[in-house]
């Protein structure tokens, strides 16, 4: 109960002036809900009866007790619109800002947070998550305001009769403690809930993102299986759920209408004492049938807090999160290709298992670095050190002699490109993708010089629309070679002065990608290039090899010169370009003798 207020009262100070509005407007209900006893009892008696007793029917009387009656029809409608409207208001709005902080927590939180964590839990936390937190604020502004309805009747009742006030009161602690019974009952139900439905999103988003796996190795049967069992298992939380509130909820229904009885079983008892007389009997048990509603809706509330303290409990474990990237303040010096350094580097996924141990290197300005080494030796998690997507365990990153982490925010990015192993294209036009996230419109010429640069030019031109051709989704309509094509343009099109690519032309046939390293070293002059490659060819081109291995820098030089020293470059950078010709004399049809 303590969390859920606190979540309640995190939502009216943020909201404030819209919740002080559906007080209000719920308060105004609630008085004329009380007033409208009151204005059948005015036409009552000031209209029907002298109607009835003259024989006659008094037409001002008439207008009068209808106008009156309307008009607090009117006001009453009014209460309604306006809580409604307002509690809506303020419910989509808390939602709405808890989306955005969420997903900014998403953007500022490192790569390794993400890891693990998986994307269906973070899908979860945005959406049913976040619902799930202000759920109550639907019916809060209502329970609040007819407290003001709960108010007037309880001191009419009292100015009746305080010993019939005093059994009809009874209910409220009766319902202070079957609230608190269900909500004991309910919050662990909802917490398992809440996380199959986590569980359940996760399957979803594998079995879709992996959908051709699932489709060529027909694994469609197998994923259908995966996640009806994770269905299964939310169907049966949420119905155990459902058992709960059907149980509670219809005893917080009955409690009051319990209460009317045992008003008019005791009020019986006192009439015929004579303590009361009838139409006060009468009165009070209306009026407590008035109180029915408040109780009610106060129970609406106090049934969505424990969902409600659920979904933000999960919430603020995303908000909460550390780990993310302090920033400094420094700024890059100077202009043209950039500097780089590799200090010592030490990064690991899991305690005692670095990926990467003790890596040193330097790029000097406008050369081409190609970063070679075998499956694992962890060359992808440097490229995502050098352009900060994560941080090192021990030793520096810098550029231009700065430290990565001592840099202000968008300094780095402002200057380095990465294209990494897996190529990401938005549902967007060629256009779109390539200038995506650009401050201003990026000019035709620019793009079509970087769609020159990577190769992409003639294929593009060939296209129905030409760069305002929309690629589909993670551009379906394009092949894979030209999809890394594109990802390079968007690159090269913000004209970074470190570039950085991850095995990023391995979908390109070996020709294409000579041209285009050919072309970013006469093209860009104004770029430093560090290339994760496998092709000797492309290796060739590179002005100086770093071979890793097992974490470490084995070696590193010109690439005849580690092709002469280094056993384990030599083995390596054959082995890819026997394979290479053992697929090419393949593709044309010769025999490959063994």
């Amino acid at each position: 109960m303590r969390e859920g207020f606190h979540v309640l009262g995190h939502a009216i100070k943020t909201e404030r002036g819209v919740f002080t509005g559906a007080v209000l407007a719920s308060a105004l209900y609630g008085i004329m809900t009380v007033a409208s006893s009151w204005a059948l009892g005015w036409a009552t008696e000031h209209a029907m009866l002298p109607s009835f007793r003259d024989g006659e029917a008094r037409t001002g009387a008439l207008i009068a007790a209808a106008l009156l009656i309307i008009g607090v029809a009117v006001l009453k409608a009014a209460g309604v619109i306006g809580r409604r409207t307002l509690a809506g208001i303020m419910q989509y709005r808390m939602q709405a800002r808890s989306r955005r902080d969420v997903t900014r927590q998403y953007l500022r939180l490192p790569l390794a947070w993400h890891h693990r964590h998986p994307t269906g839990q973070l899908l979860s936390n945005a959406s049913s998550d976040v619902e799930a937190a202000w759920a109550p604020l639907a019916p809060l502004p209502m329970a609040v305001g007819v407290v003001v309805m709960l108010v007037t009747a309880a001191v009419a009742i009292l100015l009746v009769d305080p010993l019939l006030a005093l059994v009809g009161f009874l209910i409220f602690p009766l319902i202070a403690v079957l609230n608190f019974v269900y909500q004991r009952r309910l919050s662990p139900l909802v917490m398992r809930s809440q996380q199959l439905r986590a569980d359940v999103s996760e399957i979803a988003h594998e079995s879709f993102d992996g959908a051709l796996v699932v489709k060529t190795l027909g694994r469609e049967d197998a994923e259908a299986a995966r996640f009806r069992a994770k269905a299964d298992l939310l169907r049966d939380a949420n119905i155990a759920v459902g058992r709960v509130r059907g149980l509670f909820d219809p005893l917080l229904e009955a409690l009051p209408t319990l209460g009317v009885l045992a008003v008019l079983l005791f009020g019986a008892l006192r009439l015929q004492a004579g303590g009361v007389s009838s139409g006060e009997l009468v009165q009070v048990a209306y009026l407590f049938t008035l109180l029915a509603f408040p109780v009610r809706a106060l129970g609406w509330v106090l049934a969505e807090l424990p969902r409600s303290v659920v979904g933000w409990t999960r919430v603020r474990a995303v908000l909460d999160a550390t780990g993310s990237m302090e920033h400094g303040a420094e700024d890059l010096p100077g202009d043209g290709p950039a500097r780089v350094e590799a200090r010592d580097l030490t990064y690991g996924y899991a305690e005692d298992a670095p990926v990467l141990s003790g890596v040193s290197f330097e790029v000097r300005p406008g050369r081409t670095v190609a970063v070679v080494g075998p499956t694992g030796s962890g060359k992808s998690t440097l490229t995502q050190l050098l352009v900060r997507l994560i941080d090192p365990d021990a030793g520096r990153a810098l550029v231009d002699g700065v430290d990565l982490r001592a840099l202000a925010p968008g300094r780095l990015s402002a200057a380095a490109a990465l294209v990494p192993q897996q190529t990401f294209l938005f549902d967007d036009t060629v256009r779109g993708n390539l200038s995506l996230g650009a401050a201003q419109d990026v000019p035709d010429e620019e793009i079509w010089a970087a769609l020159r640069l990577a190769q992409a030019e003639g294929f593009v031109s060939a296209l129905p629309k030409g760069v305002d051709t929309r690629v589909g989704e993670r551009g379906a309509t394009l092949s894979g070679g030209q999809r890394q094509r594109l990802a390079l343009a968007r690159a090269l099109v913000r004209k970074p002065r470190l570039l950085i690519l991850d095995d990023a032309t391995s979908s390109v046939d070996p020709q294409v990608e000579g041209r285009i390293l050919s072309g970013l070293r006469e093209g860009s002059p104004e770029t430093t290039v560090i290339v994760v490659a496998y092709r000797m060819a492309t290796i060739a081109l590179a002005d100086e090899v770093v071979y890793v291995e097992h974490g470490r820098v084995a070696d590193r030089g010109p690439h005849d010169e580690l092709l002469a020293r280094c056993q384990g470059y030599r083995n390596l950078v054959t082995a890819y370009e026997r394979e290479e010709a053992e697929r090419a004399a393949l593709d044309a049809g010769e025999e490959i003798v063994a």
